[in-house]
């Protein structure tokens, strides 16, 4: 099995990667750029203890069509599995153009691609966000309305409906998930988890993302490593489902457990065994763009035969005595809600 894995550098990717290499003998090519927030110590981790003929780098930004040339280099692929996207909500507020720009154009190109070389399946990560929020106790099924909030989601919800123009028109099989909150260790520093340890730790005040009334805002969570469980079962199990027979293709929401940002920061130090700190910080007036809950609903795959096998609490353990031991990945970078 030959794959072609995009966004292998950057903290989602790198887990898939890692559970890749260790539950199948497949041969992996990572386009390789570092200019997006990818970071090699994350793949040299995957890399350990693994054959390195197993993987092969390939110098290229997606955001720029891959040439003959290159596709020569990468050769035929049985998957592609396309993680690749800048994610950072405030980043895309603060400047939405070169945002949406590098998103629509990786997609594009990725596409392209998987169009020449006719893979057994293209599997696109996409985001909860593309829905916008879900209300009271409601959690979106696949295939609900899109209603982005922000220039993020707006360019997830775009590389989803490209990636179905190309299933309909080119025949591409194309394999749609949307997920949510991803934790595991090796988080940027600016996201949520990592902010929340480094502000306990130095006895500093966390703000929490909450309705202008104080409740908090709540979001689905789940380990980074269990969801290339769950995409590599998807790859096991899942033929797609193709045009004409289908009017749609696959899509699989993968699912983690719902908790408020203020739960999973009380969490986090009870962990640390420190006090936490906090100030709930309307997010109407805060952050525009942003919605104060996101829910997905996971039958689908359950049905399907995949659920996470580790509860929250234990990942978010994992977690931070990881951070513990590398306290260098906590950096210095500005307040991030969730």
């Amino acid at each position: 099995m030959r794959i072609l894995l995009t966004g292998g550098a950057g903290f989602v990717g790198s887990h898939v990667l890692a559970h890749l290499l260790a539950h199948t003998d497949a041969e992996i090519v990572l386009p390789w750029t570092l200019r997006h927030r990818g970071n090699s110590q994350r793949v040299a981790a995957a890399l350990d203890n693994v054959r390195p003929e197993r993987v092969t780098a390939v110098m290229h930004d997606l955001a720029t069509p891959i040439p003959a040339t290159l596709a020569r280099q990468i050769g035929p692929v049985d998957y592609v599995l396309n993680i690749a996207s800048e994610s950072h909500v405030d980043r895309s507020i603060a400047e939405p153009g070169p945002f949406i720009r590098n998103n629509v154009e990786l997609m594009l190109n990725v596409l392209d691609f998987a169009r020449r070389v006719q893979p057994k399946m293209v599997l696109h990560m996409g985001t909860d966000e593309e829905y916008g929020p879900a209300y009271g106790d409601y959690k979106h099924r696949e295939w609900d309305t899109v209603l982005p909030s922000n220039p993020y989601s707006a360019s997830k919800a775009a590389q989803s409906a490209i990636a179905t123009s190309y299933w309909r028109t080119y025949g591409v099989p194309v394999v749609l998930t949307r997920t949510m909150n991803l934790i595991a260790p090796g988080q940027d520093p600016e996201k949520f988890v990592p902010t929340i340890i480094r502000k306990v730790l130095a006895g500093e005040t966390v703000q929490i993302h909450s309705s202008p009334d104080g409740e908090p805002g709540s979001r689905h969570w789940i380990d980074a490593r269990e969801f290339g469980a769950a995409w590599l079962h998807l790859m096991r199990t899942v033929t797609p489902e193709m045009y004409p027979d289908a009017d749609r293709p696959s899509m699989y929401h993968v699912v983690g457990e719902e908790r408020s940002n203020l739960e999973i920061a009380q969490t986090i130090a009870a962990i640390l065994d420190r006090p936490l700190h906090y100030e709930l910080a309307s997010f109407h007036s805060s952050r525009p763009g942003h919605d104060l809950r996101y829910a997905l609903d996971g039958a689908k795959l359950a049905d399907a035969g995949w659920r996470p096998g580790r509860p929250l609490k234990e990942t978010l353990t994992d977690i931070v005595g990881w951070y513990l031991d590398h306290p260098a990945w906590l950096g210095q970078q500005t307040e991030a809600l969730a």
